[in-house]
């Protein structure tokens, strides 16, 4: 429509001149608002809808650092830690002496710290370790007080694993008293008198060869073993060898040789020890 009267000078816009809400978003071309008509920091959370859907990728970082990976906003990562495990050991019996226990579990690293927790309460740390691979490693003690441990492994980032039961025992090895070597001579052709051979901590024995000489009876005993009867192996002069292997309780043995003589003819009637 044409202005009746004198045309008014050009003059810009401004809110006043606008009620609320009559410029419409189809009023406005698409791409028509540049960043350089926003202000800065002039658009807030409460201008933004929560259905826009802004993706990730219209983001100048559209990724944060767990752990030192990578990981896409909108994507997922397991964050925990990563413990040590204790599967199994070997030897699980030890001796007093300083034994290296081999130690096979899962998540370890180098290297770690090893200890063994006796069940009273009191931790000993190991003399030194040795890492071979994150299943295995080998920790050298020397316990000397008998009883059941419990193993300790922790890696130097502080996560650790103890062993759900004490799976470690120290234990003395069976103690002979009966000496090595000869029980004596006795006559080839008549019995013997009963051979008790002795050893500390001893739950069982066994001989090599069983029995030690054709005719004689071995028989074991808890602490003691016994050799009866009468030999019919030889008839002249000779000497039997065997070993008797004493084995306690926690499995472990000692082992040790003996000898039986025989003897004939006019001194062959009694025993010579």
């Amino acid at each position: 429509m044409a202005y009746v009267g004198r045309t008014p000078a050009n003059a810009a816009l401004t809110t006043a001149d606008l009620d609320n809400d009559i410029v419409s978003t189809s009023k406005i071309q698409d791409s028509a608002v540049t960043s350089v008509k926003v202000a800065d920091d002039s658009i807030v959370n409460a201008d933004i809808k929560s259905s826009a859907a802004i993706a990730t990728t219209k983001l100048a970082s559209n990724s944060i650092t767990i752990n030192g990976s990578g990981v896409a906003l909108g994507g997922s990562v397991t964050v925990g830690e990563t413990k040590p495990t204790i599967s199994s050991i070997s030897p699980s019996v030890i001796t007093n002496a300083q034994t290296a226990v081999t130690i096979t579990g899962t998540n370890f690293t180098s290297v770690p710290y090893v200890d063994a927790i006796n069940t009273s309460g009191a931790i000993v740390v190991a003399d030194s370790i040795s890492f071979t691979s994150a299943t295995t490693i080998v920790a050298t003690f020397t316990l000397t007080i008998d009883g059941t441990y419990f193993l300790r492994v922790e890696n130097p980032d502080g996560n650790a694993v103890r062993s759900s039961t004490a799976i470690l025992t120290v234990s003395d090895l069976p103690l002979w008293v009966t000496a090595s070597g000869s029980l004596g001579t006795f006559a080839g052709g008549s019995a013997i008198s009963t051979q008790t051979l002795t050893c500390t901590d001893a739950t069982s024995f066994t001989c090599s060869p069983n029995p030690p000489e054709t005719g004689l009876t071995f028989t074991s005993g808890t602490g003691s073993c016994t050799i009866t009867g009468t030999q019919t192996a030889h008839t002249t002069a000779a000497t039997s060898n065997f070993t008797v292997t004493a084995t306690d309780a926690e499995g472990q043995t000692a082992a040790r040789a003996f000898s039986i003589s025989w003897s004939f003819g006019a001194t062959g009637g009694g025993q010579f020890n």
